[in-house]
């Protein structure tokens, strides 16, 4: 069987109309976040947070270039458009019952929103994972604002998601610091365009 390629009016591959290129799903993400009070910057602050104590050097421009740099992983992107898409749908009471009142009560046994959040955070390793669980157990910064018991809208979903993608960003800064170390370097001998992608380091893997 062909596969048949068309171009979509801003150059992008359409094949047999199903295939979204990695730009747009990228754009979207970004889109999806903002639109539920998210910005780049608050999440890059949870990073500095966490890693300003072991990094010389370190700035918030450093963290948000390496939150921006997540972003760029498919995997997030799907989790992050899929949960905001379903807390968007409880706040319509789009859900069938039961899932609309779990998902609007936010119930403790409810674990789907985690599992989901945890599944992107594997790509970034161990460091990653217990990041993730301290960050979801204690609510750093915009985590708390968008805990469901807490103020308006539900974000049964993005509250974890957002620990996923702080959690993921703190990871690339650790082992970023192991490859600066390696060559007698730190934060303060790197410009914040220089986190991601990992270049002019010698033998980097992360």
């Amino acid at each position: 069987m062909t596969t048949r390629i068309e171009r979509n009016g801003d150059g992008t591959v359409d094949r047999n109309g199903l295939r979204v290129h990695s730009k747009q799903v990228f754009e979207a993400t970004k889109e999806a976040l903002q639109r539920r009070g998210v910005s780049i910057e608050e999440i890059a602050k949870i990073v500095y947070e966490m890693q300003v104590a072991y990094n010389v050097g370190l700035t918030l421009e450093h963290c948000i270039e390496s939150v921006e740099s997540v972003l760029k992983k498919r995997e997030m992107q799907h989790a992050i458009l899929v949960g905001i898409e379903l807390d968007e749908l409880a706040e319509k009471k789009m859900l069938s019952t039961p899932l609309q009142q779990i998902v609007e009560a936010d119930e403790g046994l409810f674990g789907v929103d985690e599992t989901i959040a945890l599944g992107s955070v594997f790509t970034y390793g161990s460091i990653a994972v217990t990041t993730f669980g301290h960050l979801d157990k204690n609510k750093i910064g915009i985590i708390k604002k968008l805990d469901t018991k807490i103020g308006e809208g539900i974000h049964t979903f993005l509250d974890d998601l957002v620990a996923s993608i702080a959690a993921c960003a703190s990871s690339r800064i650790a082992h970023r610091t192991r490859d600066l170390e390696e060559h007698n370097e730190t934060f303060a001998d790197i410009k914040p365009e220089e986190t991601a992608p990992e270049t002019n380091i010698e033998g980097t893997t992360t």
